[in-house]
């Protein structure tokens, strides 16, 4: 009985070990388990076949965000986009023209450590000052009713955090989660809530969006679950609209005809 006795302690002192270090592990290096950040060198040249000014916006701390302005002529208002948690500036660029094509310029930001820009994400906080600062500066050119944010997967428990405080003209969402600490659940799995530092708590401040919203979704999404954009439509207004996209799957969205034609509409 002894021998069972102390077979048993020691089992559950090596697996107790091992989920501590399986929980510190996760709690440590959450941000870039989250933010699967692809830097580009400071020199290197973005190439696009229209017309953009790279800009490098200072953020509270001074860390420089870098980021891309698409411009038009006699532009009809400022899209403001939030791209997802992969990729930098030289990939998601290419959206750029179907907002331009509307009429709009458009500003695609590189999160901190992303692209060109500098720093290291570490909080929920850190990244909310970041858009803070960067929208901040860049709608000082532009009229405050006619900025449209937009966000895709990571991007929008972002870019309705900032619609939340901002009031901007539209708010427009690419494949939402309903809550990104739930969402993680699924990947960090037996983490506990309390020590994850990215909440994104998109069901908490789409209700204080006063503005327009527009929910796009594909229903063979198998990253973030259609079912989530349904979740989130029980807390919109009677005016806004969700579109559930037939044979979209998480990628490539911006190249989706359907999308395109919605996105037409909403903005003319």
């Amino acid at each position: 009985m002894q021998i069972l006795r102390s077979i048993f302690l020691y089992l559950l002192i090596f697996f107790g070990g091992i989920y501590l270090l399986y929980v510190g592990y996760v709690y440590f290096n959450q941000g870039e388990m989250i933010f699967m950040a692809n830097k580009l060198p400071k020199d290197y040249k973005f190439e696009f076949n229209q017309d953009f000014e790279e800009l490098n916006i200072p953020s509270f701390d001074n860390k420089m965000l870098n980021g891309l302005l698409f411009k038009t002529q006699n532009p009809k208002g400022l899209v403001f986009y939030l791209h997802g948690n992969a990729g930098s500036l030289d990939t998601w660029g290419s959206v750029a023209k179907n907002y331009t094509n509307l009429g709009y310029d458009i500003f695609i930001l590189d999160y901190r450590g992303f692209g060109k820009s500098e720093g290291k994400i570490k909080n929920q906080d850190q990244v909310y000052q970041d858009l803070t600062f960067a929208y901040n500066k860049l709608i000082t050119k532009y009229d405050r009713n006619k900025v449209v944010i937009i966000g895709y997967s990571i991007g929008t428990g972002l870019a309705t955090y900032l619609a939340s405080i901002e009031n901007p003209k539209k708010l427009i969402l690419q494949a939402p989660y309903y809550n990104f600490i739930e969402f993680s659940s699924g990947r960090a799995r037996f983490v506990p809530d309390f020590l994850k530092k990215f909440k994104f708590e998109t069901d908490k401040y789409i209700v204080k969006v006063k503005s327009p919203i527009y929910i796009f979704h594909g229903n063979k999404d198998q990253i973030i679950s259609y079912d989530n954009s349904i979740r989130l439509k029980k807390l919109l207004k009677p005016t806004d609209k969700v579109f559930i996209l037939e044979d979209q799957d998480h990628l490539g969205m911006n190249e989706n005809v359907d999308f395109q034609e919605k996105l037409k509409m909403i903005l003319e």
